[in-house]
């Protein structure tokens, strides 16, 4: 299994790397269960020579989990390299998934190491440092991921793009009804002109931020991993996917938790 895990992770990387994409994983090292695809994605950072800086969560609404033909969220690794600088310009080049995600992350002050009992909310609250605006911009590297099934969307590190996490919102998010809360996103092209607008709430991510939190902190307990202090953790997109094209520049406003800013170029 370590050979192959290793071997299917080293083509998903040099996918990523080149900018190409696979119909699907050889036969030979395909994945046939999310066990077999989770030990693809664990061999990600040994391949990559990374560091794992914090994970996150794909698919946490029906219509993202109908989209890829899943029947539940999936988690995701991110690498050091993965994460850009708030407000920075980013290259579209070799991206085929042209959609930027708000998104609402956290950021861990506390370890949530693996256990036999399930993590409370709680619990999961207590442990976490800070809120933050975050934007993604996913990708992957099956030619048709809709289609690519469950078990190789988590070899791909369910999608995982690039990511830019906003500055830490003030402390009254813990008081704040997250569900509810709404995030407002303007994509403005080349010309400056607004192109569209978007709305989306924290109950996009499984009826609640919180909850996607204390999900991935249990899901994560349960695969022996864990969270660990000072651990990124991205808890899904606030709204449908943006469509973007190079020259855009993307402001998503979070109101009383901040505004985050990036642009698009080729």
């Amino acid at each position: 299994m370590h050979r192959i895990a290793h071997d299917a992770a080293r083509l998903l990387w040099n996918c990523r790397q080149s900018g190409t994409v696979i119909d699907a994983l050889p036969d030979e090292i395909r994945p046939r269960d999310a066990i077999a695809g989770h030990a693809i994605q664990a061999a990600l950072a040994a391949v990559a020579e990374r560091p794992v800086v914090g994970w996150k969560i794909a698919a946490t609404s029906a219509a993202g989990q109908a989209h890829i033909h899943v029947d539940g969220p999936l988690t995701g690794r991110i690498l050091d390299s993965f994460v850009r600088p708030i407000g920075a310009t980013l290259s579209l080049t070799g991206k085929r998934m042209r959609v930027v995600e708000p998104e609402i992350a956290f950021r861990m002050g506390a370890t949530l190491p693996p256990r036999s009992a399930p993590y409370a909310a709680e619990e999961v609250l207590a442990a976490v440092a800070s809120l933050h605006p975050a934007f993604e911009l996913p990708d992957s590297r099956f030619a048709d991921f809709a289609s690519a099934g469950m078990a190789q969307l988590i070899a791909d590190d369910a999608c995982c793009g690039r990511f830019a996490f906003g500055p830490a919102a003030p402390a009254t998010w813990r008081t704040t009804d997250l569900a509810a809360h709404l995030v407002h996103a303007t994509v403005c092209g080349a010309n400056g002109c607004v192109r569209y607008t978007r709305q989306g709430e924290g109950r996009a991510l499984l009826g609640n931020p919180l909850i996607a939190l204390t999900w991935l902190a249990n899901t994560l307990s349960v695969l022996g991993l864990g969270l660990r202090a000072g651990d990124w953790a991205s808890c899904g997109t606030c709204m449908v996917p943006l469509e973007i094209m190079p020259g855009d520049r993307v402001v998503a406003d979070y109101g009383t938790l901040g505004r985050i800013e990036i642009g698009l170029c080729d």
